[in-house]
């Protein structure tokens, strides 16, 4: 029996992590009013929720594994941490990075390289990415694609004249919208705007204009127009945000992609999770509310702000609203 007890309580349960938090130049101070993240900075551009970036590892802050990093806890674990389909693809690398992005400032201009490009120079994944706007100015916009089909010519004389933006769609955007950024996809987020952003475990960004702001030493900060031309979608964009309807107490889809697949929960009653069919481990983005999670009779409490990792191995689990919740789940198909 004591042995019994024992395999119990050593059981993977809801994981939560320190955030990792990261001036930058557009950063201001609505992740420190909006979530309460701690810190002294007027700065504070992102708060890097779940990473499995090296050198960036986000590490437990409750249970036994309290100090332990997502790294090892991928090697310790494996598939019973991140699914088995999943491990036998990424490894011990873990697949998805997470982020809260506040832009009191335009962000520069960029675009991403796919899996098979991102191989090739940098010994790394792609990036695809999504934006759920979390808050929104008043005529607040984000940059997504180009506005009509545009050639590398167009392009290149455009942006040596300081003028790219010109080709680029502006879509206005306020509190609720989601977009999808592929690969290749050029785009920006713009002043005023929040974001909670689910991508690949990538930071490989070419940046493509940057307003010709300087760094602390006074230096425009680099750009990466070579590396860029080659992996730029030229196509025009249509339609960019997804759209969606929430249903209160249900899980309204959101997006699915080979690299990720988003849900929005909306609900202020109690609710049964089952992912028996889901071979994946499942992430909690919590943008609205407190909750609590319960698994094996003990609970993990959850507030605005908090991420969770939900394990592979665990299969259901009850969901407890202490208000009215508004989540991101995210898992991988």
């Amino acid at each position: 029996m004591q042995q019994n007890s024992q395999t119990i309580y050593r059981q993977l349960y809801p994981l939560k992590f320190n955030t990792i938090l990261k001036d930058k130049i557009w950063g201001g101070s609505k992740l420190k009013n909006i979530f309460g993240k701690s810190s002294e900075s007027d700065n504070l551009g992102e708060s890097w929720e779940l990473s499995g970036i090296e050198y960036e590892e986000s590490m437990v802050t409750n249970g036994f594994l309290r100090g332990k990093s997502l790294v090892e806890l991928v090697e310790i674990y494996k598939a019973e941490l991140i699914g088995d389909s999943i491990y036998k693809k990424y490894g011990v690398s873990f697949p998805l990075l997470f982020k809260l992005i506040d832009a009191n400032d335009n962000l520069s201009i960029q675009v991403h390289p796919d899996d098979d490009v991102a191989a090739v120079r940098h010994n790394s994944n792609g990036k695809t990415e999504m934006w759920y706007v979390i808050d929104a100015e008043l005529d607040a916009t984000l940059i997504v694609g180009f506005l009509k089909d545009c050639t590398h010519k167009e392009y290149l004389a455009a942006l040596y004249a300081g003028e790219v933006e010109t080709l680029l769609q502006k879509v206005p955007v306020s509190k609720g919208d989601v977009l999808f950024i592929p690969a290749g996809l050029v785009h920006a987020i713009g002043k005023g705007v929040v974001v909670a952003e689910i991508q690949q475990s990538s930071d490989i960004t070419y940046r493509i204009y940057d307003y010709k702001r300087k760094d602390d030493n006074g230096n425009e900060r680099e750009l990466h127009t070579n590396l860029a031309i080659d992996v730029i979608d030229f196509s025009a964009t249509k339609n960019p945000k997804i759209q969606y309807n929430v249903k209160q107490n249900e899980i309204t889809p959101l997006i699915q992609c080979k690299y990720f697949t988003t849900n929005i929960m909306s609900f202020d009653i109690a609710i049964h999770c089952n992912y028996m069919s889901i071979k994946s481990f499942v992430v909690y983005m919590c943008l609205e509310g407190d909750f609590v999670i319960e698994f094996n009779g003990e609970m993990t409490t959850v507030n605005k702000g908090d991420t969770v990792m939900i394990p592979a191995s665990i299969d259901e689990i009850g969901v407890i609203p202490k208000s009215k919740v508004t989540l991101l789940e995210v898992y991988i198909s």
